[in-house]
């Protein structure tokens, strides 16, 4: 098969734009040499700071060192320890601070990740996690898988020779950890969770460490370590009576020391008294029976109470922020002040124990404070005022991820509307990386800025907030969120009886279905969108939708219907006066014209659309148009002039530092070379391209470059290993809508398997190759099913 229609990845208006398609994982015995990412040298430095004034937990400690200490009766296991127990019982603070004592002996560094297990929002996704952990071992985020399996197989590996300390803080379950669990067994992971763990226990043999309370006696001793240098002559009694109203437990206790450390002239028994009469009238409003539960809201109480008015003020706005994280700006924008007086008040409520700092000049809650901070916030603020600051925060959120999608994705931006005014306080960008690092820090706060804004009333933020976002997760193969978020803005903007909102929401979700290859949803999806931007008038959009509907059919096969629609799209936007937009839809429609067996037509249009990318400085569209203009060149015979124009499109993908770009024209180099009898040098380029691919997660595109080899391998007479090549990709179309490919993989296949002497798996793999070369109308693959037909009369 001399060409197969590999675009299976579009969006906008090309195949060039970073996107993925994705598969189940294929397993085989082919491997290609990958980048040894280990190389880098990183060496992630993540844990959190040790726990000041940490007391006792000996039994639980010396457990712990006998795991790390004593010989292993089964080396070739992943030591695993999950540390239980109730909310606010020290179960952070144990795992950090045995963490921090073992640290040595990791020199592969440490990796750590708060899962959000009792957060606002969703539970972090393993996949989530998976792809931090990967980028900060030193792969660029552009190379980090879209599969979540490819991700869990890229960490192992990653980790296969580092001895690496991973801390898994506040998980849901067994499920949300058992992804994240590399294989080198020179690794340690510590775990902690409300939950048993039980899965954990009894498939992974993981050493658990049920937490409990406090005695009296530790209690005391952590209340004197906390207040020594600022309290003398307190009472024992006191000591243990302020001890049993925290019921035992350490966060209830460092809040209440830090209260009594800041007022070193008043005697302890008075603010016993006074959280003794807390606690009295929080036992009359509340019937909780979780351990401890009323002393943790009595000791927040008490806390909260002295706190400035500013600060608790502070406190209580923070409950309405959609994360459990956030930065100075972020938290500057909710509570409408300025960032250096909003920073003293953060650091305030850090020294009374109310809030953490965390990496990267963030800070964050416990979630049984954050749950409180809610209740405060409901109930000393009025409806209104709490409508107002979290309109505040979501309008922030819309427009700083705005200007950042400028940075990182110019030509697919989103362009706002006037309906939620600018904050003052919007952040800026100066370039891609800095928007990038934003959106990277913020990204879990986005999703749930999203889920917040749709269910708390701002529905027109939601589906706006999602559109802008459409352009990061798309070029950074941010499926899951993408999802997600299209998802809540489909409802969101029907909700707000916007039209244009509806079709942007829809065809924002109609993008990603056709990513993930969900073509019957994406087609229905941007039927929809058509059919309302032609009942509104909006031409620009129904060409849009038009062009959507075209690289369906594309993928489909459906070429006459592709190129109608895409030639009636060049012709709205040239109407319009959108040179991009025009070139486009003619680049597209060289496409459908190549896939027909037209390519002297093809060239003349794609010429000229290379000019006016090239004009626009879009480098985007300038690299795809020289791609397609090589194969067409390569098709009728013209191998320097082919050689010279994919050389000048892969010059364009190492400027941009593009990898999606370079892996899919790495191919296109491999044909050209294949072209000129260097069957050599085509199967190096295949390897190489399909190397980036997988690094990607783009399955059908290295299931491409798989069968590309494996066609190298027959030339070379190298036919077992040809034959593996393309039974490797024949599995990844199986996976997918690929019926074409399928078709010209099976055909490729079966010659190797001639070559091979297995004649009857090679005749069904003809028959099969037929039939699906009949299902398509179209010349070319008209010509395959003759070409196939006569391959199986000379077998007979």
């Amino acid at each position: 098969m001399t060409e197969s229609a590999d675009h299976v990845n579009r969006f906008e208006g090309s195949a060039s734009a970073k996107g993925v398609v994705q598969a189940a994982q294929v397993h085989g015995g082919v491997h290609f040499h990958q980048e040894a990412y280990s190389a880098t040298g990183v060496v992630p430095r993540q844990l959190r700071g040790d726990v000041r004034h940490f007391v006792n937990r000996s039994v639980e400690l010396a457990r712990l060192e006998r795991l790390v200490s004593e010989p292993d009766d089964e080396p070739h296991v992943v030591p695993l320890v999950v540390i239980t127990g109730s909310a606010g019982v020290g179960k952070t603070s144990l795992a950090l601070h045995w963490a921090h004592t073992v640290r040595p002996r990791f020199p592969g560094g440490e990796l750590y990740a708060d899962l959000r297990g009792y957060a606002p929002g969703a539970p972090a996704t393993p996949a989530e996690v998976l792809g931090r952990f990967i980028e900060d071992l030193g792969v660029p985020a552009e190379r980090v898988p879209a599969d979540g399996e490819r991700r869990e197989t890229l960490f192992r590996s990653l980790l296969a020779d580092r001895r690496v300390l991973i801390v898994l803080d506040n998980a849901t379950n067994s499920t949300q950890i058992r992804p994240l669990l590399p294989s080198g067994v020179g690794c340690l992971v510590v775990a902690t969770s409300r939950d048993d763990l039980s899965g954990l226990v009894a498939r992974h043999g993981a050493l658990r460490l049920e937490v409990t309370t406090f005695p009296t006696a530790d209690s005391v001793r952590l209340l004197r370590a906390a207040t020594a240098e600022y309290r003398a002559g307190d009472r024992r009694a006191d000591m243990a009576e302020l001890a049993r109203l925290c019921a035992g437990l350490p966060l209830a206790l460092r809040i209440a020391a830090e209260r009594a450390a800041s007022r070193p002239s008043m005697r302890l028994a008075e603010l016993v008294d006074g959280l003794r009469a807390e606690t009295a009238r929080w036992s009359v409003l509340t019937t909780e029976d979780e351990e401890g539960s009323g002393a943790m809201r009595s000791v927040f109480e008490w806390s909260y109470r002295a706190l400035s008015a500013p600060a608790a003020r502070l406190f209580r706005l923070l409950g309405l922020h959609p994360g459990n994280q956030f930065g100075v700006p972020a938290v500057a924008a909710l509570a409408g002040a300025e960032p250096p007086q909003t920073r003293s008040l953060l650091e305030s409520l850090v020294r009374a124990h109310l809030l953490e700092r965390r990496p990267a000049e963030r800070y964050g809650f416990h979630d049984l404070l954050r749950d409180f901070a809610a209740e405060q916030v409901g109930r000393e603020e009025s409806e209104q005022e709490r409508t107002e600051i979290l309109e505040r925060c979501l309008a922030w959120y819309l427009h700083t991820a705005a200007s950042a999608q400028r940075s990182i994705a110019p030509f697919d931006s989103y362009l706002l509307d006037e309906r939620v005014p600018v904050p003052a306080d919007t952040l800026s960008f100066s370039g891609y990386e800095s928007a990038f690092r934003w959106y990277r820090t913020e990204s879990a706060n986005l999703v749930t800025a999203i889920r917040s804004a749709a269910d708390d009333g701002f529905p027109h933020v939601a589906w706006r907030l999602a559109v802008v976002l459409r352009a990061v997760y798309m070029h950074h193969n941010a499926f899951e969120d993408w999802l997600t978020t299209a998802r809540i803005a489909v409802d969101a903007a029907a909700r707000t009886g916007e039209q244009a909102g509806q079709a942007e929401s829809l065809e924002n979700l109609g993008k990603a279905a056709f990513q993930t290859l969900r073509l019957d949803e994406a087609e229905q999806d941007h039927r929809a969108v058509l059919d309302i931007r032609r009942r509104t008038g909006d031409r620009r959009g129904a060409a849009r939708s038009v062009n959507a509907l075209g690289l369906i059919g594309l993928r489909r096969r459906q070429l006459d219907e592709a190129a109608a629609h895409f030639a009636a799209g060049a012709e709205i936007f040239g109407e319009l006066g959108d040179r991009r937009w025009t070139a486009l839809m003619r680049c597209n429609r060289a496409e459908a014209l190549c896939e027909m067996g037209r390519y002297e037509e093809a060239a003349q249009i794609i010429e000229d659309a290379v000019t006016d990318f090239r004009d626009l400085g879009d480098n985007s569209g300038l690299g795809n148009g020289l791609y397609l203009l090589c194969r067409t060149q390569r098709e009728v015979g013209r191998l320097e002039a082919a050689g010279r124009t994919i050389d000048a499109a892969l010059a364009i993908a190492r400027t941009e530092d593009n990898q999606v770009w370079r892996g899919h024209w790495l191919a296109e180099s491999a044909r050209v070379e294949r072209a000129r009898d260097n069957a050599e040098g085509a199967l190096s380029l295949f390897k190489e391209s399909a190397a980036v691919q997988r690094r990607l997660g783009d399955a059908g595109r290295e299931a491409v470059a798989l069968d590309g080899a494996g066609e190298a391998c027959q030339v070379l007479g190298r036919f077992e290993e040809a034959a593996k090549l393309h039974r490797r990709a024949v599995a990844v179309y199986r996976g997918v809508d690929a019926r074409w490919q399928l078709a010209g993989a099976l055909e490729n296949l079966a010659g190797a398997l001639g070559r091979l002497g297995e004649q009857e798996s090679g005749r069904a793999a003809l028959e099969e190759s037929l039939r699906l070369f009949g299902s398509f109308q179209d010349p070319q693959a008209v010509a395959g099913a003759q070409r196939v037909a006569r391959q199986l009369a000379r077998n007979d």
